[in-house]
């Protein structure tokens, strides 16, 4: 029996066990898991740094090289997030709707745990934390597939949480590592229907579109972050800048980025001078409509690719639309369905957008820089989803759960 193949098998067993464990178990563990990792930082940093000198020598850089990246701020924003995790209310037992039939039978829709998640991601090797806790906390048994290049940091920061949940009381094989990092580890992954219920690939776009092709097994993903900012005739317009700025500066190589920039006839002329300004100051390069170009100088022209396209870098497109209704039409048009959103003070706008715009998030007058787990509230995440079907958004702990009917009665039979 291969390693894919016996680890999954482990996790479907432990998967059964966990399923009823009660969460005063669960959040003790998370507690110390949480705790392990600043206890252990020098272990944790000391593989990390394996692998950063591994990348470097095969060439990787800029915003991968980022993700790779752990240092002491990260580890402890991800023990902060293993405990907002354990704070959070247990969903398995939560009865979502009740209710009584005419007959007299208790009819009740109740949460448990979807089983076995498979995860396969790249890079950021806080994913493996975030993964194991979140899928903990919801009574899923989990098997972790971490890119090659964060290898040693993924294993150790596994090692640590298999060590922690065994000594407390969460059954064994309940988080599972795929230790080997031969590409057809996944492919055989891909096909553990037997084992695995859902799986969820966190990385690159060539990973996920791999993952959605060829998978056995059900799928959540989302394959683009081409985020939007639409600065509406009635902003603000320091508030504007100051959304534009995050949205696109703070942290480019991310999802959650804004790609484009959208702005209103009406008040392009003011603000588009002075933001294309302050972007370019920060580095970024601008690829602009006609109008765009009209009002600042120095502006590449925008191709048809452009307003489709996830840079993950310094680069974002502009362009002038003539009002709310061409805005909603070009997000929906040209967007990922991600995190959208609008700088407006007219209510009516704002009401109109939320509604229209087709994204798993909507924000106004806030940063698409907050479609993120943790900043839910969630303690983490497992991804952000762009489907519909059965999870959308930032998927925490009652993302990965599913949902029985409970049916008692008193004898009723069916006429």
């Amino acid at each position: 029996m291969s390693e894919v193949e016996s680890k999954c098998k482990q996790a479907k067993v432990a998967a059964a066990k966990l399923a009823t464990i009660g969460s005063a178990v669960k959040d003790r563990a998370l507690l110390a898991i949480a705790d392990a990792f600043e206890a252990s930082k020098s272990l944790i940093l000391e593989a990390n740094q394996k692998d950063l000198e591994v990348a470097e020598r095969n060439g990787v850089g800029g915003a991968m090289l980022k993700r790779l990246t752990l240092d002491e701020k990260k580890i402890a924003l991800m023990a902060d997030g293993v405990r907002q995790i354990a704070a959070l209310r247990d969903p398995v037992g939560q009865t979502i709707e009740g209710y009584v039939r005419p007959n007299g039978m208790e009819v009740r829709k109740v949460r448990v745990p979807i089983g076995v998640i498979g995860i396969i991601y790249e890079s950021r090797p806080n994913v493996t934390a975030d993964a194991a806790a979140l899928c903990l906390k919801a009574g899923n048994a989990v098997v972790l597939r971490g890119g090659s290049e964060a290898i040693n940091s993924n294993l150790a920061i596994a090692g640590i949480i298999r060590k922690i949940i065994s000594a407390e009381g969460v059954p064994d094989g309940a988080v599972q590592i795929i230790e080997t990092t031969d590409r057809s580890a996944v492919i055989e992954l891909l096909k553990m229907k037997d084992y695995i219920d859902l799986l969820i690939p966190r990385g690159g776009k060539g990973l996920v579109k791999s993952v959605v092709e060829n998978s056995f097994i059900p799928v959540v993903w989302h394959l683009d972050g081409n985020c939007h900012v639409y600065v509406d005739a009635a902003a603000d317009l320091s508030m504007a800048e100051e959304i534009v700025m995050n949205a696109k500066v703070q942290n480019p190589g991310v999802c959650n980025a804004m790609e484009t920039l959208l702005v209103s006839e009406q008040i392009a002329g003011e603000f588009l001078p002075r933001i294309c300004k302050r972007l370019a100051d920060a580095g970024v390069e601008i690829r602009g409509c006609a109008k765009t170009r009209e009002l600042v100088s120095g502006v590449k022209e925008a191709t048809e690719e452009d307003w489709f396209t996830e840079y993950l870098d310094l680069i974002l497109a502009v362009k002038v639309v003539s009002g709310l209704d061409d805005a909603i039409s070009h997000i929906n048009t040209y967007g990922s369905r991600h995190s959208d959103a609008i700088v407006t003070e007219n209510y009516t706008a704002a009401r109109r957008f939320a509604d229209e715009v087709d994204s798993a998030c909507v924000f106004v007058n806030v940063s698409t820089r907050f479609s993120d787990g943790y900043e839910f509230g969630k303690g983490a995440e497992m991804g952000i989803s762009t489907q519909k079907l059965h999870a959308r958004g930032p998927m925490g702990v009652e993302e990965i759960t599913t949902y029985k009917y409970v049916v008692t009665g008193n004898g009723q039979l069916r006429s």
